[in-house]
């Protein structure tokens, strides 16, 4: 049984037109999600892409991720992530264990974060675990013209709150059986928590990429 990586890719990008094929670093956005899998070989026995898009599809052979041609009607913007991760184990030869997934929107991973989490899981004996980091901001909700605060009391230090945490998306590892079964996080998925400057990333917009291009240059 094998633990592979895949990276869902697709070609439709509304708000930041082609962002997994731009270069951010002098490599395209979705070359830096192999990279990492491919240093973390020790790991994981193969890396695919999931795509619609012959260009994704290109760079990924470029740099040495197998890929599956995902059909369009798995391609719609409303398309749950699990589908694409389902066609691909769906379409993979040999036993597959564990799928770690790797979006190409979050380019930037502390260099440990994979082998901290995976030998976390592996002794865990967990079914899934996702990346977490703590929020450090005060929320609250607009009701009827008025704030009022959730996570908070007025007058409240920012160091005082009640620790809350927010998906941050660096990284997931799941069972492939869950997959299999539409579940990426299950109820008792671990959340590892890692509190570093990346797990800010998630590029959506020109703003985002921007950001990513600031910190890959200065951290």
């Amino acid at each position: 049984m094998k633990t592979i990586a895949i990276i869902p890719a697709r070609g439709g990008s509304k708000r930041l037109p082609q962002k997994n094929t731009k270069l951010l670093a002098d490599i395209p956005l979705l070359a830096h999600s192999i990279v990492y899998a491919k240093k973390n070989n020790q790991i994981i026995d193969e890396i695919y892409v999931s795509t619609d898009d012959k260009e994704i599809k290109q760079i990924a052979l470029e740099y040495g991720a197998k890929v599956i041609d995902r059909p369009k009607s798995l391609s719609g913007d409303l398309e749950p992530t699990v589908t694409a991760l389902k066609h691909v184990l769906g379409s993979v030869e040999g036993g597959v264990e564990n799928v770690i997934l790797l979006q190409p929107t979050n380019p930037l991973r502390p260099e440990n974060l994979l082998k901290d989490a995976f030998d976390l899981y592996l002794k865990g004996n967990h079914n899934s675990l996702f990346t977490v980091s703590r929020n450090h901001q005060k929320f609250g909700k607009i009701n009827e013209g008025k704030f009022v605060p959730f996570n908070y009391e007025i007058g409240q230090r920012s160091q005082d709150l009640e620790p809350l945490f927010f998906e941050n998306g660096l990284l997931y590892i799941t069972k492939s059986e869950k997959i299999l079964n539409d579940i990426i996080i299950s109820e008792d998925a671990f959340p590892f928590e890692i509190n570093h400057i990346f797990a800010s990333i998630d590029i959506d917009t020109q703003e985002d990429f921007d950001y990513a291009q600031y910190l890959y240059k200065n951290k």
